[in-house]
């Protein structure tokens, strides 16, 4: 990236950033992308992992923003990204008579039309009225009290962390330059305009100049800090409210539908995940470390107590294998209600040379990395195509649907049995291949993972040789979903994992026991803030595991 002055450097690898850096590649812009941790460490692996059109925002009458995540939730699921965003049917249970039915029958009913008017949105099936009966059959969990009646209604859902992998790779691909841990820590300026970033890379603590025309800030929760390296705060203020989630396994809730129950402030939902339910989220002001959000005892209760007041078998702490917290950016508005805060993004050219980009929602981050790019390209003096990424399917998704029909044939063929090829596919669409052929040049590699055996040994070195992995943190936590999926949150196979990863990053002996010290360390810390009363207490409880630092 130091080569020679770029068109664009994008500061910020999760959804928006990378978004951004494949939407400028795709028009024919020299691009760098710079993320300061892993791809995806911060909000954008700890989302409730849904691509929805934002059912709630209907009843704020916020039509503009319903539209547009649903014609993106159609893209997605049809042509960008087939093998990572699947449908998930939720259950509404109602609880009033009539008038209920009515309101909300009449608002998921303008949900499906609105789907199906857009140009992309037809896939998923409509929604149905059932009665209390009905839904009993395919939630028997709840208890016969908690409704008198339900409808069932259709969204979708995503492996966040693995998606935002995905668009990195794919901007890769397309000829940007991609860094993780590398850290902006300032800016270069010629009079008043930004022409661009200085960066630390964190692996080997070398600074380095990079020069761009364009420089996009999509730092998310972090967009006020970045600001403030150039001397600037902007226009307006980004908030981070604090969402958590529990994860628990698929049999503690009898379902064959996901579940979403109004509570006193938002929604709660109940959403399938593999062999496992997720169960979130909490919405609260956060103002403490933004790279750790830590989830307290209180906010654990909260959901353990809004979700057991409708099941017939409640559930405890000793059922739950994962929490994790994620930090919502918010645009600040006048209200001190974090969920009264704008889910719009904007975009603003705040001094010459720098765009910020922030606000929105996951499912439209593409809109957002459209709108930055545009904003940039402003800056550049014109000349420049307009966006393509609508019609730009993420690495994986060319022939994943024929690659599907044919699972049965791969199955035979790689000796592992059906369902575990769906799994893989539904990670790796039909870059399948570039595993299974890891397989059979060492077939050790075809083992289950110890420690988590839903994955494979041979995902563990991919994850290290073709996604971007630098870190034992980096497999367990968000190219694979161990660290929320087990009971022990992974630390039984932190050390196979590194041991695994260790000869593709030629680790040494104390690089694999530093990177096995840190995990379990990191664990123990997240276990100790989950027992603090509040927010101060469990974020002084997970400092205290600071972030892995190389051995130099």
């Amino acid at each position: 990236m130091a080569e020679r002055e770029l068109d664009v450097v994008v500061v910020g690898g999760g959804v928006v950033g990378t978004g951004t850096a494949l939407d400028a590649a795709t028009r024919g812009l020299s691009v760098g992308l710079l993320e300061a941790r892993d791809w995806a460490s911060g909000t954008s692996s700890r989302s409730s992992k849904l691509i929805h059109g934002g059912l709630r925002y209907l009843e704020m009458l916020d039509f503009g923003l319903v539209r547009e995540a649903l014609k993106e939730r159609g893209l997605l699921l049809e042509r960008l990204a087939p093998h990572l965003v699947r449908p998930v049917p939720f259950l509404y249970p109602l609880t009033g008579r009539g008038w209920e039915r009515l309101y909300a029958g009449s608002g998921v009913a303008l949900y499906d039309g609105m789907a199906t008017s857009s140009s992309h949105g037809r896939g998923l099936p409509l929604h149905r009225q059932l009665t209390r009966r009905a839904a009993l059959r395919i939630a028997p969990a709840l208890k016969r009290s908690s409704l008198v009646g339900a409808i069932q209604y259709y969204d979708a859902q995503v492996d966040d962390a693995r998606y935002v992998t995905f668009l990195a790779r794919t901007a890769a691909s397309y000829g940007a330059h991609v860094a993780s841990r590398a850290r902006v820590t300032g800016f270069l300026r010629e009079g008043e305009r930004v022409t661009g970033v200085i960066a630390k890379d964190l692996e080997t603590g070398k600074s380095i100049e990079i020069r761009a025309k364009q420089v996009v800030n999509a730092t998310g929760v972090w967009t006020d800090e970045t600001q403030a390296l150039v001397g600037e705060r902007g226009r307006f203020h980004v908030r981070s409210s604090k969402g958590i989630h529990l994860v628990v396994p698929k049999d503690r809730i009898h379902s064959s539908s996901g579940i979403i129950l109004r509570t006193e402030k938002s929604v709660l939902f109940v959403i399938p995940w593999d062999r496992h339910w997720i169960i979130g989220t909490t919405d609260t002001d956060w103002t403490l470390d933004k790279a750790h959000p830590a989830a307290s005892q209180t906010d654990i209760q909260y959901l353990l107590d809004h979700v057991n007041a409708v099941l017939n078998v409640p559930l405890s702490r000793a059922d739950v294998e994962g929490v994790y917290a994620g930090l919502r950016p918010l645009l600040a508005g006048e209200s001190d209600e974090t969920s009264q805060l704008s889910r719009e993004h904007i975009v603003a050219h705040v001094v010459p040379g720098l765009v910020v980009v922030a606000g929105g929602k996951y499912t439209t981050y593409r809109v957002m990395a459209q709108d930055a790019v545009d904003a940039a390209v402003h800056g550049l003096g014109g000349g420049v195509p307009a966006s393509i990424t609508e019609n730009v399917p993420l690495l994986g998704a060319d022939g994943f649907q024929a690659v599907w029909n044919n699972r049965g044939r791969i199955a035979a063929r790689s000796g592992l049995h059906v369902a575990r090829v769906e799994h893989l596919l539904h990670r790796y669409g039909s870059l399948i291949d570039e595993v299974l052929d890891l397989m059979t040049e060492q077939p050790e590699l075809a083992e289950p993972l110890p420690g988590a055996e839903d994955y494979l040994k041979a995902e563990v070195v991919y994850a290290a040789a073709a996604e971007g992995a630098l870190h034992l943190d980096d497999v367990l936590a968000r190219r694979l979903r161990v660290s929320i999926e087990t009971f022990d949150r992974g630390v039984g196979a932190a050390e196979p994992t590194a041991r695994l990863i260790a000869p593709v990053l030629g680790w040494t002996e104390e690089q694999i026991a530093r990177e096995v010290e840190h995990y379990v360390a990191r664990v123990a810390a997240e276990r100790e803030s989950q027992e603090q009363p509040d927010d101060a207490t469990a974020d002084a409880a997970r400092l205290g595991a600071p972030d892995i630092v190389p051995v130099k």
